[in-house]
C-alpha cells in the first residue's frame, strides 16, 4: 500500500531549525504536487509550501516566506522541508501530502493522499 511518512520534527527554542522529511513508499514523488500543511489546536489545517517536483516550481505561505524552503530529493523519494528561523506561532502538526491533477496548492480538499504527520514545537 502506497503511504507517506514524516519525520523530523521535535521540540526547538525560538530561532532554531528543523528539517521535516516526507518519505514515499510504493509511489513515486516524481512529477507530482506535493505540499506541505500544518494544523495547530483548534485551527484549521493550512498550507505551508509545496513543490510541483516535475519543474520544481515551488510556493509558500506568506507567513513563512524568507524561512521555510521546500525541496525534493530524487533519489531518495524524499521531499524536505527546511524550517528556520522558527518561531512560536510555528508550533502545529505537520502533514505531508500528494495533490490530484487540478486544484489549487493551498486547498487541503485537492489532496489525495496524506502522512500522519509530525509534531513541531517551538518555544519562546
Amino acid at each position: 500500500q502506497a503511504q507517506l511518512v514524516e519525520s523530523g520534527g521535535g521540540s526547538v527554542q525560538a530561532g532554531g531549525s528543523l528539517r521535516l522529511s516526507c518519505v514515499a513508499s510504493r509511489y513515486s514523488l516524481s512529477s507530482r504536487g506535493v505540499a506541505w500543511f500544518r494544523q495547530s489546536l483548534g485551527k484549521e489545517r493550512e498550507a505551508v509550501a509545496s513543490i510541483w517536483t516535475g519543474s520544481g516550481a515551488t510556493y509558500y505561505a506568506d507567513s513563512v516566506k524568507g524561512r521555510f524552503t521546500i525541496s525534493h530529493d530524487i533519489a531518495k523519494n524524499t521531499v524536505i522541508l527546511q524550517m528556520n528561523s522558527l518561531k512560536p506561532e510555528d508550533t502545529a502538526m505537520y502533514y505531508c501530502a500528494v495533490r490530484a491533477p487540478g486544484g489549487r496548492w493551498y486547498e487541503p480538499s485537492a489532496y489525495q493522499m496524506w502522512g500522519q504527520g509530525t509534531q513541531v514545537t517551538v518555544s519562546s
